[in-house]
């Protein structure tokens, strides 16, 4: 049942938009958040505020993984299986999971605490094998790392991403998917050593690519926080859209159905 409170907030994100059915995922996220999965009752609430059929809703709650049509556990775990994942040892952790929960693939325990399925590409390979817990990262793990993690989350231990913050759960997780702070965006680095190891390279040995002129912190140390990185960005971005002001470019007619601009 989807209350009202919920339906407000759904209202919210379609309104953040200027076309509406835009906020179709977010929204799809907060009725997980609510419901703990895709219900019949979410697809109808978010057909009915964006003006489209519960098919065209379900159509896309269907495509997108992350999108479950039945309960999954308070903490979902996820293995990597993918390529570098898999022979790194993802397909051992998987099997080592599977075999020390009792569970099938995209199956969950007894006590509601845990689910189980293997995952594409997380983007992740440089730190492989991977898991994710309520899509936070969990890196270079191995089977008997693995089978710790979940018994921690099932005993309620505090469990902290490799990567970003304290473990939440999974309702509190699809919430922020949904496009609602939760405070924590700031816990952990925002890149690991592993992620920078070629773009330290390139900077001891001068390389960059033609025509590029890199940009970086006096002394040319790379950012070492979140906040740093947020500026160098912004920074760069800032001196883009001036180049582009100054190359004297119209992009008024740009719209994302023709892609283009006249020179």
């Amino acid at each position: 049942m989807i209350d009202e409170t919920t339906w407000g907030e759904l209202r919210e994100i379609a309104g953040r938009y200027p076309e509406k059915r835009s906020g179709l995922l977010p929204m799809l996220h907060l009725v997980q958040s609510a419901e703990g999965r895709i219900t019949p009752e979410g697809i109808e609430a978010c057909a009915e505020i964006l003006e489209i059929s519960a098919a065209e809703v379900s159509g896309v709650a269907t495509f997108y993984t992350m999108y479950k049509r039945r309960p999954v556990g308070q903490y979902h775990v996820g293995v990597c299986t993918n390529t570098l994942c898999a022979i790194m040892g993802g397909d051992e952790i998987f099997a080592t999971l599977k075999d020390h929960l009792g569970l099938g693939n995209d199956e969950t325990t007894d006590d509601g605490l845990v689910s189980l399925e293997h995952i594409e590409c997380n983007a992740a390979c440089d730190y492989a094998p991977v898991l994710t817990v309520n899509w936070e990262f969990m890196d270079n793990q191995t089977p008997d790392s693995a089978k710790r993690l979940v018994d921690d989350l099932r005993s309620g231990v505090d469990v902290h991403s490799t990567r970003g913050p304290k473990i939440c759960t999974w309702r509190e997780a699809e919430r922020v998917l949904a496009g609602f702070n939760d405070g924590l965006a700031d816990e952990g680095p925002s890149a690991g050593p592993a992620s920078l190891v070629g773009l330290r390279i390139a900077r001891e040995h001068g390389w960059t690519a033609p025509g590029y002129e890199p940009k970086a912190f006096p002394g040319g140390a790379l950012p070492e926080t979140k906040q740093e990185a947020v500026e160098l960005a912004d920074t760069a971005r800032a001196e883009s859209e001036t180049q582009l002001e100054e190359s004297g470019a119209d992009f008024s007619n740009v719209t994302p159905e023709n892609g283009s601009a006249d020179d």
